[in-house]
């Protein structure tokens, strides 16, 4: 039912690249459910204070799962977003630099944290996420997606972490 629900979109951002759309997925308020219900309910097993949520579309994914399991929810950021004292962490990726953020008082350390995002590709920002918040001093308990493209390897670049993910390709 959910893998149905993602458009291939080919030759996007660039040529080469099939594209995994995941807004008829959102659409679908069955299906949205679904991935809702089923991330929290694996995440519930773990220890957790936070959820983090990587821009943009972990924000639609993580404050919903924040929501039904009762814990705050913290954004992770593109540079600039953020309107408070942030602390930054640059990483690259295959086509350019980047740049995220998380408010200076979003953690104190001692926090238990999961990131969510819709979709591990290659993995690069959420490793940039788990050195943004290992700065901090918190535990990453579990990185979760609705969607993982093991075909990109993204699982290698976060070794020694639980990995939780819905469908994969």
């Amino acid at each position: 039912m959910l893998k149905e629900r993602i458009r291939d979109i080919p030759d996007y951002p660039k040529k080469g690249i099939l594209y995994k759309d995941l807004t008829p997925l959102f659409k679908d308020e069955h299906a949205f459910a679904l991935c809702i219900d089923e991330l929290a309910n694996r995440i519930s097993k773990k220890k957790v204070d936070y959820i983090a949520g990587i821009e943009a579309r972990g924000f639609l994914v993580g404050a919903p799962v924040a929501y039904k399991l009762r814990k705050g929810f913290i954004p992770i950021r593109k540079k600039g977003k953020l309107p408070y004292k942030t602390v930054s962490m640059d990483y690259t990726l295959e086509y350019g630099q980047q740049t995220i953020e998380m408010h200076e008082d979003s953690l104190d350390g001692k926090e238990n944290v999961v990131v969510i995002d819709d979709l591990l590709a290659t993995g690069g920002t959420t490793r940039a996420s788990i050195d943004l918040i290992s700065s901090f001093g918190a535990n990453i308990t579990a990185l979760a997606f609705i969607v993982e493209l093991g075909y990109l390897n993204g699982r290698e670049k976060l070794k020694g972490h639980d990995v939780i993910s819905l469908i994969k390709y």
